[in-house]
């Protein structure tokens, strides 16, 4: 009974960033009601598989669902998909908006069905730019960002994309905090709107708030950049026997440090005595640092670190996560079983509340697992079910003759 428990999602999303909102409101105790092609997602298809159509991808992004398979090119399937909009409060796609009124699934075409909907788009570029029309992928918006760009400056001078869906996964946590403000302002006026969520916008935003800097000004001041970011000895600490990721940051902090270290020296450096000191000299601040921590053993270095109150922790890689004993005793990994894959592993949502605790109770379905249980909510009768599968507009199972 998740603080959203009676709101209604017809979720028109794929691939990752749509996806990663809806499931979002899913857990937090929306019904969201994906709609898919016929062929299905396409994450269905990325990663090792059990069985067909079932990925790791497409498992992580999309439980807390459930799954109607239509052909919204079909006038049968438009029709469908309007019925389904009649009494749902969101509607999300991350399709181009001009896709969305070639299927006559505009805003106008919804409002004029349901005027409280709140319409959500999450795509590429706002649409009152040059880029409008253009498609955009997480590849693209990283480089369009400039982030590809940083990664150069912090490293090698190659630019390089992170090795993460960074740009779908913050632009989906965007959508989701979009999404709720509009209900909220829905509850509050009893009326509904467009609401867009753009990537490029909302990643510019992202990462110059960082790295803006001198050029906050005009006339600017330097050529933009946060210094400590960019330091090319910041980055997980090699100890005598792996690797540590260690931030020494406030004056009580290095206070701590140095002592624990012996290492008065350092108090009457200039480059170490005072935070303005220090980030004026950080690549001279973080090449020490490394030095310092080869000297030890990773665990030497947690202990020591901990003991002085010092924000250390150890650098996991995809494997060693899974022990960690933080995320094991708050149980972020629970082995569950799914009714078609069997035991998979899990990732609670991170989120608690006191008076409404969400708990995932429905995994990933397969692909229109509820089409005609989805249908028949919808108030479609045995022969109008039999007629969309007869017609190829759904995959649903003819209901028994009622």
């Amino acid at each position: 009974m998740g603080p959203l428990q009676g709101v209604k999602v017809v979720d028109m999303t794929t691939v990752l960033m749509g996806p990663y909102a809806t499931q979002m409101l899913g857990d937090y105790g929306a019904d969201v009601i994906k709609i898919e092609s016929l062929d299905g997602d396409v994450t269905r298809q990325i990663g090792p598989t059990r069985h067909s159509g079932m990925g790791p991808v497409f498992l992580n992004a999309n439980r807390s669902k459930r799954s109607i398979c239509l052909d919204l090119k079909k006038d049968a399937g438009r029709e469908a998909v309007l019925r389904l909009i009649a009494n749902a409060d969101v509607l999300v796609y991350n399709v181009r908006p001009q896709a969305m009124q070639r299927l006559r699934l505009g805003y106008d075409d919804v409002a004029a069905i349901n005027p409280r909907l709140i319409y959500a788009g999450v795509f590429g570029f706002g649409q009152d730019g040059p880029y409008a029309a253009k498609a955009a992928y997480d590849d693209l918006i990283q480089g369009g960002s400039a982030l590809a760009a940083l990664m150069a400056r912090g490293g090698d001078g190659t630019p390089r994309y992170v090795p993460n869906a960074l740009v779908d996964r913050i632009v989906g946590l965007a959508a989701v905090g979009a999404i709720l403000a509009s209900l909220v302002h829905r509850d509050r006026t009893g009326v509904g709107q467009r609401v867009d969520i753009p990537m490029f916008e909302t990643m510019a935003g992202f990462v110059l708030g960082d790295h803006l800097g001198g050029l906050t000004y005009e006339p600017p001041l330097d050529k933009g950049g946060y210094a400590r970011h960019l330091a090319r000895d910041r980055r997980p600490y090699k100890t005598s026997d792996g690797y540590i990721c260690v931030i020494v940051y406030n004056d009580k902090q290095w206070d701590n440090f140095l002592t624990a270290i012996a290492r008065d020296d350092l108090r009457s450096d200039p480059r170490f005595a005072t935070f303005a000191g220090r980030m004026a000299n950080i690549d001279d601040v973080y090449a020490e640092l490394a030095r310092i921590i080869a000297e030890r053993s990773t665990a030497d270095w947690i202990k020591l670190l901990d003991d002085a109150d010092v924000p250390a922790l150890p650098m996991h890689d995809l494997v060693s996560i899974l022990g960690d004993p933080h995320l094991s005793a708050t149980n972020f990994f629970p082995v569950v079983d799914h009714p078609s894959e069997g035991k998979i592993r899990s990732m609670r949502a991170a989120a608690t509340w006191s008076t409404t605790p969400v708990e995932t109770t429905r995994l990933a379905p397969q692909l229109g697992e509820q089409s005609e249980e989805i249908l028949r909510e919808a108030g479609f009768s045995r022969e109008e079910i039999a007629a969309l599968v007869r017609d190829g507009v759904t995959n649903a199972t003819t209901p028994e003759k009622e």
